[in-house]
């Protein structure tokens, strides 16, 4: 979130991001767009704007769940994609429950979850809206575990975002407020791109390429051969 002038008045707004990593696990943002009017339609044309300048494809892509749209226009605009909602921003303010509820997102398949979840709904009475959270978005939540377990972090967590995000927060915290959106823009861009340089390739990302390959070798073909 960054202040800045919009109509006349200094407010809040966002800067969303999209990190993307390629096959060798090299990480790099492939845009960065100023808030408007977020819904289908808005996530469209983010979506259509990334494909247009060059993105091909994308195995899998992990929102925090919270933009309203944004998975139905993944499915529109990159059919073929996995939707895979973030387990820790779904959960993130029931850190008391923190211990139970990992218990469900890291069983070892989704029925071993399912029975998790149940466990949960019995010792925890009062909180049978957490339990409902998983219910309600289950088909964007249990993709990942159709993975080994030794990839699945990287799928169920848009932490790969929050390097960046950390980045962008120091470079705007002491601006009491941007002239206008493009302005914001324009520096969050030029502290990515300074910040970009030390990155380092996506921890534990060895054996993901093995299981796109055994799960989607027709795409993994036509990405590296053009």
């Amino acid at each position: 979130m960054v202040r800045m002038r919009q109509d006349g008045k200094v407010e809040n707004r966002a800067v969303y991001t999209a990190i993307g990593i390629n096959i060798e696990g090299g990480k790099s943002v492939l845009g960065l767009w100023g808030s408007g009017n977020e819904g289908a339609k808005y996530w469209m044309s983010v979506l259509t704007n990334m494909k247009d300048r060059g993105m091909k494809d994308a195995f899998v892509i992990c929102t925090d769940g919270l933009n309203k749209g944004f998975p139905e226009a993944i499915e529109a605009v990159f059919p073929s994609t996995l939707v895979q909602t973030c387990i820790v921003h779904l959960w993130k303010e029931r850190k008391a429950l923190a211990a139970d509820l990992k218990l469900i997102y890291r069983a070892p398949t989704a029925e071993m979850a399912e029975m998790a979840l149940q466990s949960f709904r019995l010792k925890y009475p009062k909180h049978q809206a957490v339990a409902d959270v998983w219910e309600r978005n289950r088909e964007r939540v249990i993709p990942f575990f159709d993975f080994p377990d030794e990839i699945r972090k990287i799928i169920y967590t848009t932490n790969a975002v929050e390097s960046p995000h950390m980045t962008l927060r120091k470079a705007t915290k002491n601006r009491a407020s941007f002239p206008t959106q493009g302005a914001a823009i324009k520096l969050t861009y030029l502290a990515i791109q300074n910040a970009s340089r030390k990155w380092t390739f996506v921890q534990g990302w060895r054996e993901a390429p093995q299981q796109f390959t055994i799960r989607w070798p027709e795409r993994i073909h036509q990405g590296l051969n053009p």
